[in-house]
C-alpha cells in the first residue's frame, strides 16, 4: 500500500512539473518531469531574467565577505520564493523575475556567524483548515536562531505563530558568542508540524551545545517535540546536530534526519563508544518525534565525516518489485541504500577493519561500514608519490610530494595525529550539502563530487594560543587534551596538491551497482590569470537537478550553469553567470514554458567572486532570436581567455604599426 502511495505521489508531481521544495519534492529527488528542454535544443537557451537582491551594493564588504549564496528557490502558489544569505525572504514572478514581495528578518550583521551568513531555502506549507491570511505559509530559519512564519501571498508575518510570527530557539546551553548557533537549512513541514535543525560551530569545545532537533505546531508555534541524537546514545558531549536538509515521507508520516558528528570533530576521547545516533540516518515519527530506526554510517567519528546531504527518498524497481528506499550519499563518496520502513541496507554493508593507532586517550572503532554493491563515487586512497601534482612543473610538484609524504597516510579512516594526517576525501569532499538527485524514470542517481586533500594535525592543549598565529584554520577543542589545525593541501601556486580533476559530476546505476559516467565539472577560468580555462574540474559543494527532458543541470566553482546529457555525460551547454552558482539549481514549468534557475552569488568560504543574483534560463519564444554567435563563442569556458589573448595580440600589432609609422616619418 505504501509503495502504491509513493508511486502516486511521483505521478502527481509529474503533473505539476514544479519545484515545491528546495529538494524538488519533500523527499529530495531534485527531479522535474519538465521535458521541453532536451539534449537536442539545450544549446538554444537564453537568459530569461535576472534578479539582484542588492546586497553587494548596500552591505559592507566585511559582511558580504562572510556570506555564501546557497539558496534554492521553490515554486509555490504562482511565486518563486527564496531567501538571501541575510534571511530576507523574497517572492518573484516566475515568468519575469519581478519582485512580488520581500520580508527582512532584520538579523544582526555583527554576530560573526560560525558558518557564515547563509540560508539554503524556505519551506511552504498549507493549513488544510486555514482561511485567508496565512492559510498558505512560508517557513524560514534564521542565522540568529529564529523560526519565522510568513503569509505566502503577501510576505507578512503570521501573527498567531509564536510571538508575532516567530519562535526564538533557545540553545540548551549558553553560547560563546551569538554566531555559534544558526539555522541555515530549510525547515521541514508536514502533518501540522514544522521541524528545524541547527548549524553549530565545530571544534570549539566539549561539552558543547547539543544538536537538538525541534518540532513546533505549524499553526501556533507551540513546542511539539525534541530529539537529541547524543542523549539517545547515552552520552551528551554535544552536537550531532542536523545542519543539512531533512526529508519527509508524508504517506508514512516519517521524517528522515541526516545527523552530524559529535563535538569536537577530531578527538573522541571524551565521548567513548560509537556515539549513536550521530553520523546516522535517523527516521522519526513526524507527529511525535518517536525514533523508528537509525542507521549509522560512521562509528565514533574523528574525521568530520558527518552526513551533509539530504536523504533521497526514492522507489527502486528491483527484481522483487518496487522498493521504497532512502539513499544517503556521504563525504567519503559512499552511497548507502536503506529500506525506508526498517533502515536495513538493501544490499550488504560490511564492517571492515580500518587503520588504528590514534593519539593518547583516543579509542577508535576497529571497523567501519562499507557498502558492497554501489561503488564509491570518488577515489579513497592517495599515493603521495604518484598523485602529487603541480601546475608550475617539477618544483611545484616536488613541494606537494614532500608535503604529502611527510603526513600520515594509511588510507580511508586514518586517525588524526600529531604528525599530521591526510584526509582523502577531505571533510568537504565526496558528496556535500548539495546532495544527490534521482531520476525515478531512468532509475539513475546523479551527484557532484569533490576530490581534494585535507591535512589534520593535532597539538597538545598547551599550544592552543600559539596556533592562532599559524595562518590556518584552528580548532581549540577546549575540554580535550588536543587542539587541531585543518588545511587544504595546496601547492606554492595555490592549487590543490593532488592531481586533477578536483570536481566531477557522476551518474550511478544503483541497481546494477556501477558508475554509468563521470564528467569533469568546471574549469580554472575564474581563478587563473587572464581566465585560462584548464579542464581541472572545481570542488563542488552544490548539487544537481535532473529533468524529464534528459538533462542534468549544475553550477560549479566557475561562473557557469552547465547542462550534461543525462544518458552519456556529454557537456552540452554552458550559460554564463554574474558570479559562480555554488547552489542547487531548480527546474519548473510556467505558462507552458520550462525554466532553469540558479542563485549566482558566489561563496566566500570557497574564495570565489561574490554576487547577489538569481538567474533564469529558457528557450526562446516564438519570434525571439536565440543566442548570438558572439555569445555562443565568448560565453563558454575558454572564450574569454582567447578573447583576451586576441585583444592583447591586436593591441601589440597596433603598437608595432604605430612605431613603424613614426620611424618612417623620421626618415
Amino acid at each position: 500500500m505504501q509503495t502504491i502511495l509513493t508511486l502516486l505521489a511521483v505521478v502527481a508531481m509529474a503533473g505539476e512539473a514544479g519545484w515545491s521544495h528546495t529538494g524538488g519534492d519533500a523527499g529530495g529527488l531534485k527531479y522535474s518531469p519538465a521535458a521541453e528542454i532536451t539534449p537536442g535544443n539545450v544549446g538554444a537557451l537564453i537568459e530569461a531574467w535576472r534578479y539582484s537582491t542588492g546586497d553587494l551594493a548596500r552591505r559592507a564588504p566585511e559582511v558580504t565577505g562572510r556570506s555564501k549564496f546557497e539558496t534554492t528557490p521553490i515554486l509555490d502558489g504562482g511565486r518563486l520564493v527564496f531567501c538571501s544569505p541575510y534571511n530576507e525572504a523574497i517572492a518573484l514572478d516566475p515568468a519575469t523575475g519581478a519582485e512580488l514581495w520581500r520580508f527582512d528578518a532584520a538579523i544582526s550583521t555583527a554576530q560573526r556567524p560560525a558558518n557564515r551568513y547563509n540560508c539554503r531555502g524556505v519551506t511552504a506549507w498549507r493549513d488544510p483548515a486555514g482561511q485567508g491570511l496565512c492559510a498558505r505559509r512560508i517557513f524560514m530559519g534564521t542565522n540568529d536562531g529564529r523560526l519565522i512564519a510568513l503569509d505566502a501571498e503577501t510576505g507578512k508575518r503570521c501573527e498567531g505563530f509564536g510571538e508575532k510570527g516567530e519562535v526564538k530557539i533557545q540553545p540548551a546551553m549558553p553560547l560563546e558568542w551569538p554566531g555559534e548557533f544558526q539555522i541555515t537549512s530549510p525547515p521541514a513541514a508536514a502533518d501540522g508540524v514544522v521541524v528545524v535543525g541547527s548549524a553549530i560551530s565545530d571544534n570549539r569545545r566539549t561539552p558543547a551545545p547539543p544538536g537538538v532537533v525541534r518540532a513546533f505546531d505549524a499553526v501556533t508555534g507551540a513546542p511539539r517535540w525534541t530529539f537529541d541524537p547524543m542523549t539517545a546514545s547515552g552520552i551528551a558531549p554535544g552536537h550531532a546536530n542536523v545542519w543539512s536538509t531533512m526529508s519527509v515521507d508524508t504517506a508514512r508520516g516519517l521524517i528522515f534526519l541526516p545527523t552530524s558528528s559529535p563535538s569536537p570533530d577530531f578527538f573522541g576521547g571524551e565521548r567513548p563508544g560509537d556515539d549513536r545516533d550521530s553520523d546516522s540516518v535517523v527516521a522519526l515519527r513526524m507527529a511525535t518525534g518517536e525514533k523508528v530506526w537509525a542507521f549509522q554510517t560512521v562509528h565514533h567519528d574523528v574525521w568530520d565525516y558527518d552526513l551533509p546531504a539530504q536523504p533521497v527518498l526514492a522507489t527502486l524497481t528491483l527484481e522483487g518489485g518496487p522498493r521504497d528506499v532512502v539513499i544517503q550519499a556521504t563525504k567519503q563518496g559512499f552511497v548507502f541504500v536503506l529500506d525506508r520502513e526498517t533502515g536495513e541496507p538493501i544490499w550488504p554493508v560490511e564492517e571492515r577493519t580500518v587503520p588504528q593507532g590514534g593519539v593518547a586517550g583516543e579509542t577508535l572503532s576497529p571497523t567501519q561500514p562499507f557498502p558492497t554493491h554501489v561503488p564509491a563515487l570518488v577515489p579513497q586512497t592517495l599515493d603521495a608519490e604518484a598523485d602529487a601534482w603541480g601546475l608550475l612543473g617539477f618544483w611545484d610538484k616536488a613541494a606537494c610530494r614532500d608535503a604529502l609524504k611527510a603526513a600520515r597516510n594509511d588510507g580511508l579512516y586514518t586517525p588524526p595525529s600529531l604528525q599530521g594526517t591526510l584526509m582523502f576525501p577531505m571533510t568537504g569532499g565526496g558528496v556535500n550539502w548539495g546532495g544527490a538527485a534521482f531520476d525515478p524514470v531512468r532509475q539513475i542517481l546523479y551527484a557532484n563530487t569533490t576530490r581534494a586533500v585535507h591535512r589534520i594535525t593535532l597539538y597538545p592543549a598547551d599550544q592552543r594560543d600559539a596556533l592562532k598565529t599559524r595562518g590556518v584554520e584552528v580548532g581549540p577543542q577546549s575540554g580535550t587534551p588536543y587542539a587541531m589545525t585543518r588545511e587544504i593541501m595546496l601547492s606554492p601556486a595555490g592549487l590543490p596538491c593532488n592531481r586533477p580533476p578536483w570536481g566531477k559530476t557522476v551518474a550511478v546505476d544503483l541497481k546494477a551497482g556501477r558508475i554509468v559516467w563521470e564528467a569533469v565539472l568546471g574549469t580554472s577560468e575564474d581563478r587563473a590569470p587572464l581566465g585560462l580555462a584548464l579542464a581541472t574540474g572545481m570542488p563542488a559543494l552544490n548539487g544537481v537537478a535532473v529533468s524529464g527532458g534528459g538533462l542534468v543541470f549544475t553550477g560549479a566553482g566557475d561562473a557557469y550553469l552547465r547542462a550534461f546529457d543525462a544518458a552519456s555525460g556529454a557537456e552540452l551547454w554552458q550559460g554564463r553567470l554574474p558570479a559562480p552558482g555554488i547552489a542547487n539549481p531548480m527546474i519548473y514549468e510556467w505558462q507552458g514554458q520550462e525554466y532553469v534557475v540558479i542563485a549566482a552569488g558566489g561563496h566566500s568560504e570557497a574564495g570565489t567572486t561574490m554576487g547577489d543574483s538569481v538567474v533564469a534560463f529558457r528557450l526562446p519564444k516564438e519570434g525571439e532570436s536565440g543566442p548570438s554567435l558572439w555569445s555562443r563563442t565568448i560565453d563558454r569556458p575558454g572564450g574569454r581567455f582567447w578573447a583576451r589573448v586576441a585583444g592583447i595580440a591586436l593591441a601589440l600589432i597596433a603598437v608595432v604599426m604605430v612605431v613603424r609609422r613614426m620611424r618612417r616619418r623620421r626618415t
